[in-house]
């Protein structure tokens, strides 16, 4: 018959049977010894009575004189009687040198033999023994009677061990009322601080625990989302690696305080907030993660527990579909447009109108492939090229005419490995979007807000930018965005004007905010990823007016690895 296993005992059981037997053990200890240290000390009392009383009866003169006399007894007897009263010890045995007792407590034993040993008296010493006598085992003081310097006789006090013991015993009962108070109080102790653990721990024993806290450091590790708790002070209590490596903290993070992590203030905000946040978008440095926060209530202090997830690579990707969809778009729009001027080129055919036909054609061939020549004239980088083609199209759809400025020359091969065709795009790809938006509202009567003011307020129209075509003449014409492509030798500069409105005075210290736009809820998070992908490559990104009183935003990229190693990412907003 096979028993069932039992489950072992919890930590808290073990630690209270074991804090339990140390308490006991521990009274008991102290009992023990307070017993053995009482003994003792009554011992030594006993013994110093004793020897006090033995001294000063062999001292006394009416003594010395009684030994002399015929019958010491009668003389000797009444007075040891009355001083073993008096003192309170079992017995005064006053004999002779011959070991004759005079005196005893029990009067049949006077002129016996004292049992017991005399020889060091003989010799003029005092000692103390334990011995056996008449009365039972006794702790005695034997002292010489000395008169004139010859030994006349002996005294003999002492008190019997039963007595001693029924002291100790009378103090055993105190001191056993004190060990059951203090084993009572320990163990209530042990109890109360038991339950706690017991509480904490979940009932759990210590293999549950260990395996507990292995599991919880393997998923610690294992993760790819990034977990963070913090305690309610707002100090990491936790972070695994991810979570490290999603807010770029060292290895120092652990009970640092949320506040002088210096992250983005809006990621700040999120993490010390004590409200529960669901699936917030940030951005910091490098990165774009989803942030998920919730409270813990429970303990003795509320803390949070916080979770990352990486969005950098959808972000971008997202972005990529976004511009695809883009150029889907106006390549179907392109399409549509091209049918119905074949459809017109047939009509004309039709109607025998060749020469204009002819015309009709060559002229939509020569508008397009201007600008198709003018680009990959310009700009051999493929990835920028077929980028500036698309976002043409998609401007063109929008009403607004992109525009390559006359100065614009990317070389094949003069943009470095390092530099991601993907921060290319999101950077570039973001500030045309942004302007084509601006510059499309203006044209069809959007609100225009008032223009960045010039140095000390006033406004005034900013010189043309060489290589730039004026953009004034667009308030009243065709929109335009104005795009600068230039790899030089050092830095590759890249400008995108538009003939929008411009942007806000008050807004302009917080446009790369996340959040940030003109175009309501669910906005404002291209700026911010066109300031991240700047300060991935280590450029800056400043933010004036251009010509025609639009925005006019300039990236500056180091090419050369050392600059690409130095940290000089800074926005200067003018």
């Amino acid at each position: 018959m096979r028993f069932p296993r039992t489950r072992p005992r919890s930590l808290a059981g073990q630690l209270f049977t074991m804090q339990v037997v140390l308490v006991a053990a521990v009274v008991a200890g102290c009992a023990f010894f307070a017993y053995a240290s009482g003994r003792k000390q009554a011992e030594e009392t006993a013994t110093r009575q004793v020897r006090t009383a033995a001294l000063a009866i062999a001292n006394a003169p009416s003594v010395r004189e009684a030994a002399r006399a015929p019958e010491p007894s009668a003389v000797l007897q009444p007075y040891a009687e009355r001083v073993r009263r008096d003192t309170g010890i079992a017995f005064v045995t006053i004999m002779s040198p011959q070991r004759v007792r005079w005196t005893h407590p029990d009067t049949d034993r006077i002129g016996e033999e004292f049992l017991g040993h005399t020889a060091q008296a003989l010799r003029g010493e005092t000692f103390t023994e334990t011995y056996t006598g008449t009365l039972g085992p006794s702790i005695r003081v034997v002292t010489p009677i000395r008169d004139g310097g010859r030994i006349t006789g002996l005294v003999s006090a002492g008190i019997t061990v039963d007595r001693v013991s029924s002291q100790v015993r009378a103090q055993l009962g105190a001191l056993g009322l004190a060990a059951g108070g203090a084993l009572a109080l320990g163990g209530i102790g042990t109890y109360v601080i038991n339950a706690r653990l017991r509480r904490h721990t979940h009932g759990m024993n210590a293999a549950e625990l260990s395996r507990m806290h292995d599991y919880h450091q393997a998923t610690l590790h294992a993760v790819r989302e990034g977990l963070l708790m913090l305690d309610g002070r707002r100090r990491i209590a936790l972070i695994n690696d991810a979570g490290r490596e999603l807010l770029g903290l060292g290895p120092d993070a652990l009970g640092r305080r949320v506040a002088d992590l210096e992250l983005p203030a809006p990621l700040t905000g999120a993490l010390l907030a004590s409200e529960e946040r669901v699936d917030e978008l940030h951005l910091t440095a490098d990165r774009v993660i989803v942030v998920n926060t919730r409270p813990v209530v429970g303990g003795e202090r509320r803390g949070t527990v916080v979770t990352l997830r990486d969005h950098t690579e959808l972000q971008a990707l997202s972005g990529e579909l976004d511009s695809e969809r883009g150029f889907t778009q106006a390549l179907r729009s392109q399409a549509h447009e091209a049918a119905n001027r074949l459809h017109t080129v047939v009509s004309l055919i039709e109607l025998g109108r060749t020469e204009q036909a002819v015309g009709f054609a060559t002229a939509e061939l020569e508008l397009a492939q201007t600008l198709t020549d003018r680009v990959v004239g310009a700009v051999a980088e493929p990835v920028l090229a077929a980028l500036l083609l698309g976002k043409a199209a998609q401007a063109n759809e929008h009403g607004v005419e992109l525009v390559l400025a006359d100065d614009s020359l990317i070389d094949d091969g003069a943009l470095p490995a390092a530099l991601p065709d993907r921060d290319l795009v999101t950077i570039l790809g973001n500030l045309i979007d942004n302007a084509v938006d601006a510059a499309s509202e203006a044209a069809t009567g959007g609100p225009v807000p008032a223009a960045v003011p010039g140095p000390r307020g006033a406004e005034r129209p900013e010189p043309p930018v060489p290589g730039e075509p004026d953009a004034a003449p667009a308030r009243s014409g065709r929109a335009r965005v104005t795009v600068t492509a230039l790899a030089g030798e050092d830095e590759l500069l890249l400008r995108v004007t538009d003939t929008g409105a411009g942007i806000d005075p008050g807004d302009a210290p917080e446009v790369f905010d996340r959040g940030w736009s003109t175009h309501g809820q669910g906005r404002g998070i291209g700026l911010a990823l066109v300031r991240q992908a700047v300060h991935r490559n280590n450029g800056t990104v400043e933010l004036d007016r251009g010509p025609g009183g639009g925005a006019r935003f300039t990236v500056r990229l180091p090419l050369t690895a050392g600059d690409r190693g130095r940290h000089a990412t800074e926005e200067v907003v003018a």
